[in-house]
């Protein structure tokens, strides 16, 4: 039930405005992938061009392998789930999932018969009689997706299906796609502008900004080892430092940092997870030392910012304002799994510290 998809060099302009600009992004049968970008930056657009619900100013989308560029929507083997459920109200919820199959030629007892199915893959068949108007906003868009499941998709197209549920509602949601992913092998393409949906469903993530995919990879590889500045901002990163690599150490107003091996020499960011920093211990090694300047509530922890030697860093942690506070001195451990050096693109220059204050790193109290 599963097929591959490959978009090539998609473009897309509304009046003089381009939005998406030589798109490119391949789907392997049988896997996920997340569209992950800000609101406006063409995911849905993109989506809708799949389906067949628009058209692109240039470009190819192929499924099996097979040219599907003006191929109507009904007849590309995709079914596309959107954020409202668009469901049927004249119709039961069991006729609203056999839809697609009796519009295709199946006849009712058996459309209705495969529409039940789904509803149990979905968790609903005790409401196959109830009309969509008695839903919550959860069990209409289960509806929906048995709907869409129904018509045995070869790629299904979710765009933010659960951005208007309940977070403990939409956590259910996710967990019913991983059962669903399971159950019948399709293969899904999920639009979000959430990452932390983007990690809960997806095999990988494409990350969509400024009209081309300038990032695909697993969304532990694009938060700690980014292909750019752009990204890692994008991506939630806090911690840039521009320096110098020269034989594996980065140099900088942090210090000097051992780096991963294979890193190049030259200039580049040193970017750091904020939640992989974590402040020392009592007689700890610690690797940069800094003046806390503020310190905030961030979910269950808290995002505190230090002064580095001039240098700003942020992390994230348990400790509370009251035992971590503005003015007090912190030593941070920097894991040395976590360091990541963006080369600068901008210039080149030769690897010398010159202007830069050097301090090496104390490696105990």
């Amino acid at each position: 039930m599963s097929g591959n998809l490959e978009i090539r060099g998609i473009e897309r302009s509304f009046g003089e405005m381009p939005v998406l600009d030589g798109v490119d992004l391949a789907v392997d049968a049988g896997q996920c992938v997340a569209l992950l970008g800000p609101s406006g930056s063409g995911k849905s657009t993109l989506l809708r061009i799949v389906a067949g619900l628009d058209d692109p100013a240039a470009g190819e989308v192929y499924l099996d392998g097979r040219l599907v560029n003006g191929v109507a929507p009904e007849r590309r083997r995709t079914s596309l789930v959107f954020q409202r459920p668009r469901l049927f109200p004249h119709l039961d919820v069991l006729d609203n999932v056999a839809f697609p199959l009796t519009v295709s030629g199946v006849r009712r007892r058996e459309a209705r018969a495969s529409a039940a199915r789904f509803l149990e893959l979905v968790g609903l068949t005790g409401l196959a009689s109830r009309r969509p108007s008695t839903l919550s906003g959860g069990q209409e868009q289960r509806v929906a997706l048995a709907r869409a499941l129904a018509a045995r998709p070869r790629v299904l197209l979710l765009d933010e299906p659960f951005s208007a549920l309940d977070p403990e509602v939409r956590d259910d949601m996710h967990t019913l796609v991983r059962d669903l992913r399971a159950a019948v092998e399709t293969t899904v393409l999920v639009v979000t502008h959430d990452r932390a949906e983007a990690a809960a469903l997806a095999d990988t993530v494409a990350v969509l900004l400024g009209g081309r995919i300038i990032a695909h990879d697993t969304i532990d590889a694009l938060h700690t080892r980014p292909s750019c500045l752009a990204l890692h901002d994008f991506l939630g990163g806090r911690n840039a430092v521009m320096g110098e690599v020269v034989a594996g150490r980065h140099l900088s107003s942090l210090g000097v940092l051992d780096v991963p091996w294979g890193t190049p020499d030259g200039r580049g960011s040193l970017v750091v997870r904020q939640e992989a920093l974590r402040v020392a211990g009592p007689g700890e090694a610690w690797d940069v030392a800094g003046v806390v300047t503020s310190t905030r509530p961030h979910g269950a922890r808290h995002l505190v910012q230090l002064d580095c030697s001039g240098a700003p860093l942020a992390l994230e942690t348990h400790l509370g304002p009251s035992l971590l506070g503005v003015g007090d001195r912190a030593h941070v451990v920097v894991p040395h799994e976590a360091r990541h050096v963006i080369p600068d693109t901008t210039h080149q220059s030769p690897a010398t510290t010159a202007g830069t204050a050097v301090v090496a790193p104390r490696r105990e109290d």
